[in-house]
């Protein structure tokens, strides 16, 4: 709701509406197909898919995910620094203006209008709660796939003790590093082949 084509508009958009609208997808697969179901989320849509597994009503048979974002919160200052950017190019704030300020007016209660996208306070709050490592999966299949530039780049470290936590919980992961630019930052069609047949093999259950 509020995404692209979708109904409705970004402003009006908040997390437990998108749930819901998972919930809504679930059911109509449930009644379309015998099929397991997955997931497939890129970036903040893997938080959404992971968040939307702890109802245990859902049995969610796998989950592929792309570039994951592992704190909400991070995601949120990333987001944030966008307006900041904005505002230094145009000059209608010194640069250097804090974070901080724009969340403190999203804590007041008001939204924020960031690179055309309405961000209101409620969506805002519940994604900074959001962190990977307390999202544990209890049985789905876990396939995460990790963008670089180069194949031999080091893990980040905070993904690493993440995916520790994970499987120390017994958390079927499989993580795999991948060469693909990072395509949602560009508005020219970025093609991947290698992402596109190693997601396949994954839902496919064909081992990396």
């Amino acid at each position: 709701f509020g995404c692209g084509d979708s109904s409705g508009d970004f402003a009006d958009a908040r997390w437990e509406i998108w749930k819901q609208d998972l919930a809504a997808a679930y059911s109509w697969l449930q009644q379309q197909t015998t099929v397991p179901i997955s997931l497939w989320g890129l970036r903040l849509g893997a938080l959404l898919a992971l968040d939307f597994t702890r109802d245990q009503q859902y049995q969610i048979h796998s989950m592929l995910l792309w570039q994951p974002v592992i704190r909400g919160e991070l995601f949120l200052t990333q987001f944030l620094r966008l307006q900041l950017a904005t505002e230094a190019l145009s000059g209608e704030k010194e640069t250097g203006t804090a974070t901080s300020t724009l969340r403190a007016t999203l804590a007041s209660g008001k939204s924020l209008e960031i690179a055309g996208y309405e961000l209101a306070p409620a969506l805002a709050a519940a994604i900074g709660q959001l962190d990977a490592a307390q999202l544990v999966p209890d049985s789905s299949v876990i396939h995460w796939f990790e963008f670089a530039a180069q194949p031999a780049r080091p893990l980040p470290p905070a993904l690493i003790r993440m995916a520790d936590i994970w499987k120390q919980k017994d958390v079927d992961l499989q993580m795999v590093q991948i060469q693909c630019p990072p395509f949602w930052l560009t508005q020219e069609i970025v093609e991947c082949p290698g992402l596109l047949s190693a997601s396949c093999d994954a839902l496919r259950g064909k081992q990396p």
